[in-house]
């Protein structure tokens, strides 16, 4: 009997990866299609990745996908961690509110997060592009970072930071030398996060992107709207393989990270 609920159980999983992942094994597998008809098979080739790297505006839009994700990661890392050490370190007046408040963007609707990025920078009469892609990035990538350095610092404790000012340091020195070393693999992992949900992202960039400030999954999109190609299917592939790239670096560090922590317990 335990055998057979073992083997149902089994058999249950491999059938949800599969419900999962093979929509995106199709893509993949086509976007080596040697026939631009999806429908048909007709040998393998790489010709569709070798035409997307010729392409200019592909070219151009993965150009502008890694300039705002690396420019708005990084203030989105800055601003998290800064966001982080202050809440640990600090007493704020409703405390549990403005925790609630940071970590909002993460559950509200995407659609409704772009919708009043856009009123917003209309208001303020900002014309849309890169500076505004980079701002609404920042705003939804932030809290992610925060989440991953807050738990960093609840694990750590205040025994080595009290330690450090006991021997003499500033909570300057205490914060360079003892505090930033040690949530370093978080601080990393926090960035990749960010990095990878802005590389990512499609609907609050459809909002509040302008001229000249086509990303990635804006002209995938663009694509789309024109039909289903090889060429859809590779750039698709590529930007797939890339998100899950950074997501098991990510991984890697935060696994770092907890290792690193449990040796300092």
């Amino acid at each position: 009997m335990k055998t057979l609920r073992r083997n149902a159980l089994s058999g249950y999983s491999w059938l949800m990866l599969v419900f999962l992942y093979l929509p995106i094994l199709i893509l993949v597998l086509y976007s080596f299609n040697d026939s631009r008809i999806n429908a048909t098979w007709t040998g393998f080739t790489w010709k569709w990745y070798v035409s997307l790297f010729e392409n200019r505006q592909v070219m151009q839009a993965l150009m502008n996908s890694l300039t705002i994700g690396v420019i708005s990661s990084v203030i989105a890392t800055v601003l998290g961690t800064a966001a982080a050490l202050a809440v640990k370190h600090y007493s704020i007046r409703w405390s549990n509110i403005f925790n609630g408040l940071m970590y909002l963007p993460i559950v509200i609707p995407e659609i409704m997060m772009g919708l009043a990025l856009l009123v917003l920078f209309s208001q303020v009469q900002m014309e849309l592009g890169k500076v505004t892609l980079i701002l609404a990035h920042v705003t939804f990538s932030m809290p992610y970072v925060m989440v991953i350095i807050s738990g960093r610092l609840a694990d750590m404790g205040k025994e080595l930071e009290e330690a450090s000012q006991d021997l003499g340091a500033t909570p300057w020195e205490t914060l360079r030398y003892v505090t930033l070393p040690l949530i370093m693999p978080g601080i990393i992992a926090g960035f990749l996060m960010a990095f990878t949900l802005s590389l990512d992202d499609f609907i609050i960039s459809f909002f509040v992107a302008g001229p000249n400030s086509t990303t990635l999954p804006l002209y995938i999109y663009g694509l789309v709207k024109r039909g289903v190609s090889p060429e859809v299917n590779a750039l698709s592939t590529l930007l797939i393989v890339s998100t899950v790239l950074l997501v098991v670096v990510a991984e890697i560090f935060r696994r770092k990270d907890s290792k690193n922590n449990q040796s300092i317990l």
